[in-house]
């Protein structure tokens, strides 16, 4: 039988500020961004290219095998892992498609893209949505949620949704 749900941890003084430093660094990419538009060359030749597409489905085969394993072992840690492997998906979409060098190329980059990788980042999303751990509304601690079922205890439903009852 599960543990109860884990609370929110208070953000502290620098949970704040370092809030704000990636609000921050986020609108400072801005600018950054107009500038790379501007500067870097549209065609450019990469050392280790072959190693770079490797590794990154290396990753992605990692994300999807620890995701699996995870999820079958109902642990509520595959949610973290399914995040990561759904933004390495949209990433290789992306980059398949932005770098393909022709219409045949191309048009299979946005055929793997449209079919495979991003419903499949769509499905690690929710994968780690359900993850995450329910907390009750303001309303409902107080008990004022008039949507809440009197028959589940906050903080008992787990993964697959059973109650300590059934």
């Amino acid at each position: 039988m599960p543990g109860p749900a884990p609370r929110p941890v208070p953000l502290e003084r620098g949970g704040r500020r370092l809030g704000w430093a990636m609000i921050g660094g986020g609108a400072a990419l801005v600018p950054w961004m107009w500038a790379l538009a501007r500067r870097l060359p549209s065609t450019t030749q990469v050392s280790h290219w072959s190693t770079a597409w490797v590794g990154l489905d290396l990753m992605l085969a990692a994300g999807l095998l620890g995701t699996g394993v995870l999820l079958t072992r109902r642990d509520p840690r595959h949610g973290p892992v399914a995040a990561a492997t759904g933004a390495l998906l949209v990433a290789d979409a992306w980059f398949d498609v932005m770098t393909a060098s022709s219409g045949a190329d191309r048009a299979l980059a946005v055929a793997l893209a449209a079919g495979i990788e991003i419903p499949l980042a769509i499905l690690c999303g929710m994968l780690a949505a359900r993850a995450l751990p329910q907390v009750p509304s303001r309303g409902a601690a107080a008990g004022h949620d008039r949507h809440a079922d009197p028959q589940v205890k906050p903080g008992w439903q787990s993964i697959n949704g059973s109650t300590p009852d059934g």
